[in-house]
């Protein structure tokens, strides 16, 4: 089969495909039976068998403008037939207007994108940055991240998948504010706040200030389970990176451009980084692209200094077609705006009544359409539920049509920012099923 303009009425033929060649990521690829989605529209999906999903998941958190959006792809089609590449070193007008594009959303004192294919190497780029402006070595960032599957960006993640990647030099992990599974005996968001803040503060002090280039943290860490910092803590992390000359960088992969309701996820908080990396949601990962947007001050050092970095698809013009295209449509139709009503009428009252009628719900938390569930096997003790439970949830709510984000023992609700009020009842409706059919 060569024609993708294909007549398929089976999953099979693309199942076979898929498992004769295809090297999945994150998998042992033997025991693989991946799900089969031909096309999508909106929050939807379907397989070649003419199943329907409702897309709860994003995908990887990142189609926030929801599957097939007609002006997305109208910009691809029209950058396709102008112009489908050209070397980064070229001024081209589809690179220059994304940048334009994205530091009008970003804070005050940003003066230029460098852009890259995704998020991973957003960081990787970014941590060079921080490294090449100091003169340091040392990258802190926390135990509960994740920032990017590539050489420092793993490393500089905190779950497991760093331990058998820990190949790159010079990266010091720290503990963040979790209050419901508190590293610091902490009470309230205040003492988890204060207690962290020292926590850092002390592993800056232990590693030694003038070694530390960079403190990479998410703004609001996301599949280390949608962990909203309580008030105060990004603020003491920006007067710490202060007082001992260190740079701030805020990964926004996956929390940037609408998903938190807002267009940047630090645009809740007080707070203004160095560097900001971005990627997913900037164009819903039609094309893949990510970037750095740079502080004046990083920026105008580089006027002078060689920057050591580059990409042969760095500002990839049909990525930054896609980029135009998705902040264009977000703005007009208020996709931002929806994402924030939807998260504060539907989402949050939602995922607190299931909270309140399964016993199964340890805690629900986040914002705009970033939000989580944290299941256990008893409140009391909030042991996460075992696997196998949660692997039988998340099958019945693929059966049920629902197409979730389940990382260890949390259901992350993470419809796109487009998700309608019946189709985000709809979801919470399908998950408060099944977890009443959980029995422990």
């Amino acid at each position: 089969m060569t024609d993708l303009n294909n007549n398929l009425t089976s999953n099979q033929p693309v199942k076979k495909l898929d498992s004769d060649g295809v090297f999945h990521s994150w998998s042992a690829q033997g025991s693989l039976d991946p799900l089969v989605i031909k096309s999508g529209s909106g929050c939807r999906l379907w397989d070649y068998e003419g199943r329907e999903y409702l897309d709860f998941s994003s995908q990887l958190v990142n189609t926030n403008i929801g599957h097939q959006h007609p002006k997305v792809v109208s910009a691809i089609r029209a950058q396709l037939e102008e112009l489908s590449t050209v070397a980064p070193a070229h001024a081209n007008y589809a690179r220059g207007l994304a940048a334009e594009k994205i530091l009008a959303r970003a804070p005050e004192g940003f003066h230029k994108v460098f852009f890259t294919n995704g998020g991973a190497d957003a960081n990787e780029n970014a941590i060079r940055m921080a490294r090449t402006i100091t003169g340091r070595d040392k990258v802190l960032s926390s135990y509960r991240s994740y920032h990017g599957g590539t050489g420092s960006a793993i490393v500089a993640t905190g779950d497991f998948r760093r331990v058998p990647n820990e190949y790159a030099r010079a990266h010091v992990h720290f503990f963040t504010p979790y209050l419901y599974r508190s590293d610091f005996w902490a009470q309230n968001e205040e003492e988890e706040s204060a207690r962290a803040l020292q926590h850092l503060r002390r592993v800056i002090e232990a590693e030694g200030p003038g070694s530390i280039a960079a403190i990479l943290l998410e703004t609001i860490p996301g599949t280390a389970g949608i962990l909203t910092p309580p008030k105060g803590y990004l603020e003491g992390v920006r007067a710490l990176a202060d007082e001992f000359g260190i740079v701030l960088i805020f990964d926004e992969v996956m929390a940037g451009f609408g998903r938190t309701g807002k267009w940047l996820a630090l645009d809740h908080f007080d707070v203004t980084p160095d560097l900001i990396s971005f990627a997913k949601g900037v164009n819903s990962g039609y094309v893949p692209a990510g970037g750095v947007i740079i502080s004046e001050r990083i920026s105008r050092y580089f006027d002078e200094n060689m920057f050591f970095g580059g990409l042969t698809y760095s500002g990839h013009p049909l990525g930054m077609a896609a980029i135009c295209g998705t902040l264009d449509a977000m703005e007009e139709e208020d996709i931002v705006g929806n994402a924030a009503r939807i998260g504060s009428e539907v989402l949050a009252p939602g995922l607190k009544q299931i909270a309140e009628q399964h016993e199964v719900v340890g805690e629900v938390r986040g914002v705009g359409v970033f939000q989580a569930i944290e299941l256990v096997e008893d409140r009391e003790s909030r042991q996460p539920l075992n696997a196998k439970s949660m692997g039988q949830a998340k099958a019945s709510m693929v059966e049920s049509g629902l197409l979730p984000f389940v990382v260890a023992n949390r259901i992350h609700v993470v419809p796109p920012c487009i998700v309608s009020v019946e189709e985000a009842k709809k979801g919470l409706s399908i998950i408060s099923d099944v977890l009443g059919s959980i029995r422990r």
